[in-house]
């Protein structure tokens, strides 16, 4: 459940949608159902939720980095110059 702001220097508790900026991260992880072999491998999406406060998505954005699962706010102005 999102409490507060995904910010760690933002203590802004979450109230409402319409303030701020909602982000769903989909962090796959590929597991074995059933430890039999010739059981197939079942693909399961673990869905994360966060939320920036309106301050902080005015300049900031949310990055999942690649095998940790961690969500980490960076400006928006070093993930412009990554993208291009």
């Amino acid at each position: 459940m999102i409490s507060k702001c995904a910010n760690p220097e933002c203590s802004a508790p979450f109230r409402y949608l319409r303030d701020g900026k909602l982000f769903r991260v989909d962090l796959d992880q590929l597991e074995s159902a059933l430890p039999e072999p010739g059981d197939l491998a079942k693909k399961w999406h673990r869905l994360e939720h966060f939320w920036l406060c309106g301050r902080c998505a005015a300049t900031m954005t949310l990055v999942a980095e690649k095998g940790k699962g961690v969500v980490t706010a960076v400006p928006l102005s070093m993930e412009l110059r990554k993208a291009s």
